[in-house]
């Protein structure tokens, strides 16, 4: 079988989010379930430079506002698709924003452009699915229910319903689909071109990147304004949880650390949590808790709930390391944070993939107490390198850790730490109890195991995504 996938971005090409984490782990995924993946990519800097001159599949004499190229080409072992349009891609910095910080005006054109051109791909031959991702992509679904010729099925899947593409009305006349398109049973959302919408409307199957995720968004507390649509379209709506590539995360073969280890023995951690100390300025203290945070500071990732559970944190002896970037607010707080508690509190504001690594190999505990979280990655590294996580309980969270209850430690099945309901107050109690878990080594031990030999990889999720390609190509006759 072969599908065309069509994301907005893909590591390690170009990377923003979870998002392209998918785009480029997928697509080896799939190869052993006799699928073959071409993924179509908008033709930035660095995707231009990274296939070079590329073979010419099909040459475009307009596409909105200049000329453009599909390309064909190989890079980082992914088979690739490239839109190569300068007038609309061909900018530095991220994808879509601007250099000040604001996102570009014509992202509607931007990433309508890439639904057309995926459907221009199509219309060529030579893919039985497609499977569009996030609201870039929405429109691909509508481009393909409105062409001419072999009817194609897509799949689209919601990375993060809430960021969902919303354009003026105006956008719509030079999108180049019918006008029976722009109804509530179409593209239009709220007196807006909704291209998120789109893709659920349109797409022959929905998935989202959880179980738990694709049923919290049928709910009106997290659909977004889109959970009449999700129960409506409920019989084509799936949660597949995401995976991790373990050949890149891999702690026996990961140089980015201060020393490998491996499941048979995780000692060699002590000298990463000895370097990550060293390297956040918190005092060397092999015996104290070291909890770590890695990811956006943003209030969707509870880190204001974080920062107000500090005290409990810190009254238990413990440490903290923070690394990300994100709202200015939540920045200072980790600056101050830090500033008020030296060698207690590390705080380091921006990314740095080799100081995350270090994270997951030396931190005991991995914070992810998000109010919502589509999948998340951060819990999945942790566990593939021994720290345990602690999560809110909402999401993919839920599906891939196993609560470290009374019953499980007896029973000596959990991987890590949930709290619910997700306030800072059940945060603060949920510190105390990994806490106390933490002075019992053998306990810690036994859990750390579990997590280590937990299977984070993709083959189980692969298979699911390769079924429902089959199944809905078969549907579609």
């Amino acid at each position: 079988m072969r599908v065309l996938a069509v994301a907005s971005e893909c590591a390690p090409l170009v990377k923003t989010g979870g998002l392209a984490d998918v785009a480029g782990a997928l697509p080896a995924a799939l190869a052993p379930q006799d699928v073959q993946v071409t993924t179509l990519l908008p033709g930035y800097p660095a995707v231009m430079q990274a296939i070079g001159e590329g073979s010419t599949l099909r040459r475009i004499g307009d596409l909105f506002g200049g000329p453009a190229r599909l390309l064909r080409g190989t890079a980082a072992g992914l088979d690739l698709a490239v839109l190569e349009a300068p007038h609309l891609f061909d900018r530095p910095g991220n994808p879509y924003l601007a250099p000040h910080g604001g996102e570009w005006e014509d992202n509607g054109i931007r990433f309508a452009a890439l639904g057309a051109a995926a459907a221009i791909l199509v219309g060529a031959g030579g893919f039985d699915a497609v499977h569009a991702h996030d609201w870039q992509a929405g429109l691909v679904p509508a481009y393909l229910r409105f062409a001419p010729g072999r009817r194609v099925p897509a799949m689209f899947t919601v990375h993060n319903l809430a960021f969902q593409g919303k354009f003026p009305l105006s956008l719509f006349p030079r999108l180049g689909l019918p006008a029976e398109a722009l109804s509530v049973q179409g593209v239009e959302y709220y007196g807006t071109v909704g291209f998120l919408k789109a893709g659920l409307w349109y797409a022959d199957r929905i998935t989202t990147v959880s179980p738990t995720y694709a049923a919290e968004i049928g709910t009106p507390a997290l659909g977004m304004g889109l959970d009449g649509l999700l129960r409506g379209r409920g019989g084509h709506v799936s949660g597949i949880l995401n995976g991790l590539d373990t050949a890149d995360f891999d702690p026996s073969r990961d140089k980015r650390l201060a020393a490998r280890f491996s499941a048979a023995d995780p000692s060699p951690r002590a000298a990463n949590k000895a370097a990550l100390q060293a390297r956040m300025g918190l005092a060397p203290d092999p015996d104290a808790l070291l909890f770590g945070f890695v990811g956006r500071l943003a209030w969707q990732k509870g880190v204001d709930m974080l920062l107000g559970a500090l005290p409990t944190l810190l009254g238990e002896g413990a440490q903290l390391a923070v690394l990300g970037t994100g709202e200015w607010g939540l920045e200072e707080g980790c600056r101050g944070a830090a500033a008020a508690h030296p060698g207690r509190v590390g705080a380091v504001i921006g990314f740095d993939e080799a100081l995350a690594r270090l994270v997951y190999g030396g931190a005991d505990v991995v914070l992810v107490p998000s109010r919502f979280e589509p999948c998340g990655l951060a819990q999945m590294a942790a566990l593939r390198y021994g720290a345990l996580p602690l999560v809110a309980h909402v999401g993919g969270l839920v599906d891939s850790v196993v609560d470290a209850n009374e019953m499980a430690l007896a029973a000596g099945i959990g991987t890590g730490f949930h709290f619910a309901p997700v306030t800072q107050e059940m945060l603060a109690a949920t510190m105390l109890r990994v806490a106390r878990v933490w002075r019992d080594r053998a306990a810690w031990r036994r859990l750390q195991a579990n997590a280590l030999a937990t299977d984070v990889s993709w083959s189980r999720s692969a298979a699911r995504y390769a079924a429902l390609y089959r199944e809905m190509v078969a549907d579609a006759g």
